[in-house]
């Protein structure tokens, strides 16, 4: 089987590359006080040591503070990227500069090179899988399920990869432990909503340069993402719309003040269109027809499939790049399109896209790597299938960042606590 070749290997002027990722990680590791604190915890106790963690993330600043803290816990470290655009290319000659740590993550690649590198990955044979989007345990299973019987579980990054993996614990596919990182409060309560919302807003205004003020958003979808995408853009005074699937949901939304229509209603209104659903098809051929001249289509979902580019090709009459990061599809009624980063992940894939902001990203590694060493410690408490974080793993870490930014927290009295676990109080 045909493999990549680590990063260093890759690229003709890695020093300097090496100098500018490091400089990069550094800056991320200044902001991240939880990871901070469990990496010095880490390196003292090395509870990872004699395990092979093979990851597949964005590779960025803040995921290699994350990958350096696992390679300090005595770990030897694979890692990939989960996305052909969201890798830099200067974070992983650093990561693959560290004596513990091998990056076969280049940005860029074709489909045909990025499942390489994620087997360049798996030939490792890592006990322990870190994912973004469920392609590296899918990977095991359908091309190496001998490594399976020695894997002692893995962690979910997003929303699209535990619903893959749900899928698979249904089927009773899924032939080893993964904790779903994504659905526990300190990742979805800061990530999805405010990493989601200010990165991609910020990634679109950047690749476009143009103002969020008075302008009809069309936001897909009202999960946590949706909720911080349509909270962030309200609040640089733009018009909200909402579509959405769900009746509680959508009239959530109602609720909080956003207009909620179908996308075929917001088709014919919208400014900006975001789509956070992590399902298919959710922007068409029919959308594309009732669109206005010049609207910027963007996703946020993990993966390119929320919106239709293979209709849009096959209606427009030419496409060119207008702006790096924007491909403008002109219709045969003169009509513009402009879809940013090839409809892949916005706030990652476009050229000058950063990723969710540090101190964001670092709730959410936190909970990583307490996942990692949760899972190798306790590896008899965990049967193959989906399961959550514990939740006062997921309470520490809040501790630790309220500590951090000076916040002190009230406690219960001893009266308070022994009313709150009675039910002999009443009026």
């Amino acid at each position: 089987m045909t493999t990549a070749s680590p990063i260093s290997e890759q690229l003709d002027e890695v020093g300097s590359a090496r100098d500018a990722g490091r400089k990069k990680i550094d800056w991320a590791f200044e902001h991240m006080p939880i990871l901070s604190s469990l990496r010095a915890d880490f390196q003292e106790n090395e509870p990872l040591a004699g395990e092979t963690v093979g990851m597949a993330l964005h590779v960025e600043a803040k995921t290699a503070a994350l990958v350096e803290t696992m390679a300090d816990a005595g770990a030897e470290v694979e890692i990939t990227g989960c996305n052909p655009l969201s890798t830099h290319d200067d974070v992983s000659a650093a990561l693959d500069a560290h004596p513990s740590i091998t990056s076969y993550a280049k940005h860029g690649v074709g489909d045909t090179e990025y499942y390489e590198a994620i087997d360049a990955v798996l030939n490792h044979e890592p006990t322990v899988t870190v994912d973004d989007g469920g392609d590296l345990v899918f990977r095991v299973h359908e091309h190496h399920p001998e490594l399976i019987d020695t894997i002692v579980g893995g962690t979910e990054e997003t929303t699209t990869g535990v619903h893959r993996l749900r899928a698979m614990d249904d089927d009773d596919a899924l032939e080893y432990p993964v904790i779903a990182v994504n659905d526990t409060p300190m990742k979805r309560l800061f990530d999805n909503v405010h990493g989601t919302g200010e990165s991609s807003l910020a990634s679109i205004a950047m690749t476009t340069n143009l103002s969020w003020a008075g302008k009809d958003v069309v936001v897909a979808g009202y999960g946590q993402c949706g909720r911080g995408v349509a909270k962030k853009a309200s609040g640089q005074n733009a018009n909200v719309i909402v579509t959405e699937i769900d009746p509680r949901r959508a009239l959530e939304a109602h609720m909080e003040g956003y207009d909620v229509m179908s996308m075929s209603e917001a088709a014919e209104v919208g400014d900006v269109f975001i789509t956070t659903t992590g399902n298919r098809d959710v922007i068409v051929e029919d959308h594309f027809e009732q669109m206005q001249d010049g609207v910027v289509l963007a996703n946020a979902g993990h993966f390119d499939i929320e919106i239709d580019l293979e209709a849009l090709r096959e209606m427009a009459e030419s496409e060119q790049e207008v702006r790096d990061g924007v491909r403008e599809y002109e219709l045969p009624s003169g009509k513009r399109i402009n879809v940013l980063a090839e409809g892949r992940l916005v706030n990652l894939a476009t050229p000058v896209s950063l990723g969710h902001p540090v101190e964001v990203m670092d709730q959410s590694f936190g909970v990583q790597a307490v996942s990692i060493r949760e899972l190798v410690e306790n590896a008899d408490d965990y049967d193959a299938g989906v399961h959550e974080v514990p939740d006062h793993l997921d309470r520490k870490l809040a501790e630790i960042k309220l500590n951090a930014e000076g916040v002190e927290l009230d406690t219960l009295s001893e009266e308070q606590e022994e009313y709150m676990t009675s039910w002999q109080h009443g009026t």
